[in-house]
């Protein structure tokens, strides 16, 4: 059972990467292109039974607790588009690309999976910019109705859909979208509870084969 767990920095993975001797590990980088990239190289030299892609995350939504792990369904490149005057449009929206032609559906790039290992789905989008920008937070959170963001999960859900690749997102949620006063943000018990939920997943798939 060969597993590549996957994270943008050395930090959000740190208590797993103490104790790890199951799994392989990629660090990528931070954002979407560096994570294409590794990823996509990684996945021409090796093949594995699973990638799990694990990190941080933003949340627009009261309901979802800070400090806590979900698993993440569908995700999207929200700021790819066309910026006309107030009005922000998708590609799929300006016609450059067909939203149900693969890998998209209905312009997400959706996990099929259906073992979430009891963890709770969320939807997500992915930016390129970290904003403080209320115009930006209402306008995704309006338009994509989104339940969390970040800065590689789309790039990682494209990669691994087009090679053809059994992976799985986890995101712990660390603070609310658009708070950028870090004293707010629950990023020390964000990062607990991601670690124990990635270690958790990884003895469950090892031990018990249930891919």
């Amino acid at each position: 059972m060969k597993i590549l767990v996957i994270a943008a920095t050395e930090m959000e993975i740190a208590p797993f990467l103490a104790q790890n001797n199951l799994a392989e590990i990629l660090i990528t980088g931070v954002g979407a292109p560096a994570c294409m990239y590794a990823l996509t190289k990684k996945l021409a030299q090796q093949k594995y039974n699973l990638v799990i892609q694990a990190g941080i995350a933003g949340t627009f939504k009261n309901q979802y607790s800070l400090g806590k792990t979900y698993a993440v369904k569908s995700d999207l490149f929200a700021d790819l588009g066309i910026e006309e005057g107030n009005n922000f449009y998708s590609l799929f929206e300006g016609g450059f690309l067909n939203p149900n032609v693969f890998p998209y559906t209905d312009g997400k790039l959706i996990n099929t999976k259906e073992n979430y290992f009891e963890l709770k789905t969320v939807n997500a989008i992915t930016i390129n910019t970290v904003s403080d920008c209320m115009v930006q937070t209402e306008l995704f959170k309006k338009k994509y109705d989104a339940d969390i963001e970040s800065m590689e999960g789309a790039s990682f859900h494209y990669v691994c859909i087009q090679e053809n690749t059994t992976f799985l997102q986890i995101r712990s949620i660390s603070n609310f979208v658009g708070e950028r006063l870090k004293t707010n943000w629950k990023m020390k018990e964000s990062i607990e509870n991601l670690n124990e939920n990635l270690v958790r997943i990884v003895n469950l798939i090892t031990l018990n084969s249930l891919l």
